[in-house]
């Protein structure tokens, strides 16, 4: 949903909310570059600080109005951190009910909100897990994203920018992509291969297509 389009539209009944921080920004010797590239990532689905906003030098909240989208942002937004020297973010998904949008995204409210803090709270080493109405889905979401984690926390910085731009650009061929990093078609095809792309993919789908069937069912 464009931004033009989300304020235009009527109540909003479930959206997601994502929480999260940088893991080891006070290291990192990449100056503000970080920051930015955050800023910039966030920028695309909203504007802030009604959608999104930055707190604490290095911690963010965002709301998603179409929660389904919520696994696939927050995949691309680890890819973007991670390109990043010893940078990760920690991130948590709470699906929910807005009820409450104030002018600044961190002083609106709602189930949603209560889902991401709680879950974000209880994080340790884990850094990213969701929390939804559904206990089913989220019992094995949260299991497959455990899985996932095993090769995503381990991402080189050069693996996280092909994840990074096969995300942005879903329907580009390898060749495609290897065209706009300006790198040999090959090391699209094994950087790809040693981030665990393809599984990641299969689970953002589940993702996906369940939050939609149990929207869709009025869960």
């Amino acid at each position: 949903m464009s931004k033009k389009a989300r304020h235009n539209a009527g109540p909003i009944s479930q959206v997601a909310v994502i929480t999260g921080d940088i893991v080891n920004s006070q290291n990192s010797n990449d100056g503000d570059e970080w920051l930015l590239a955050l800023q910039k990532y966030l920028a695309k689905f909203g504007e802030s600080p009604r959608d999104w906003q930055i707190f604490r030098g290095d911690s963010f909240q965002m709301i998603i109005y179409e929660p389904e989208q919520a696994f696939r942002i927050a995949l691309g937004l680890k890819a973007v951190i991670k390109q990043f020297k010893k940078l990760d973010v920690r991130m948590a998904i709470g699906v929910g009910s807005l009820e409450t949008q104030a002018e600044q995204a961190l002083q609106s409210n709602g189930e949603a909100f209560i889902n991401s803090g709680r879950m974000f709270d209880s994080l340790k080493k884990q850094t990213l897990a969701i929390k939804s109405p559904w206990q089913d889905f989220d019992k094995a979401i949260n299991l497959f994203i455990k899985l996932a984690l095993l090769t995503m926390d381990d991402w080189s910085e050069t693996s996280a920018e092909v994840v990074a731009a096969s995300l942005e650009n879903p329907n580009a061929t390898q060749k495609e992509i290897a065209e706009i990093l300006s790198i040999p078609q090959s090391r699209v095809s094994e950087r790809l291969s040693r981030a665990g792309y393809d599984a990641i993919v299969d689970t953002e789908r589940y993702y996906r297509e369940s939050v939609i069937k149990r929207l869709q069912q009025g869960e």
